[in-house]
């Protein structure tokens, strides 16, 4: 019995092997064809002359941006960030000219997530024009993404 069951484990896990190395390839095709990426990646750089230039102005928060924008405060090995991640490619083709959607990689820059005293990922700052930024955090699904943007963002009324 045993011995058949660790038949039965090895083809399972091979099959498994076999399965992700054919998506592996097949994203990997995938992102050769289109590859564009709507949701913009940040860098300390980036952040200072896109969205807010604390080391000159550290006391009052001034948006650089000429369109709302959403940053999402992630990590590569985050399983709700990866799940948020599709939402926020999606919704950045959606809006396009509208808002902008950055991404930011706490790992990498640290600093950043220091200075937003990000906690805990996916955090999300919402920015909208003339206000103040206002973070959620955690996963949402897209519908509570469609409304943020629509109300705070666009300041649209259904």
């Amino acid at each position: 019995m045993n011995k058949r069951l660790m038949i039965w484990a090895v083809s399972l896990v091979s099959l498994l092997f076999a399965a992700c190395e054919t998506k592996a390839k097949t994203n990997d095709n995938q992102s050769k064809n289109d590859n564009k990426m709507k949701t913009i990646e940040l860098t300390k750089a980036d952040f200072l002359t896109k969205v807010m230039d604390y080391e000159a102005n550290p006391q009052e928060w001034k948006y650089l941006g000429d369109k709302p924008a959403i940053i999402d405060f992630y990590a590569s090995w985050c399983g709700p960030c990866k799940m948020v991640a599709p939402i926020l490619e999606e919704l950045a083709e959606e809006y396009d000219g509208q808002i902008y959607i950055y991404k930011v990689n706490t790992e990498k820059e640290q600093e950043l997530a220091a200075m937003f005293g990000i906690r805990s990922i996916p955090s999300i700052l919402f920015i909208p024009m003339g206000e103040q930024p206002q973070m959620a955090m955690g996963a949402m699904p897209k519908s509570s993404f469609k409304e943020a943007i629509d109300k705070v963002l666009l300041k649209k009324e259904k």
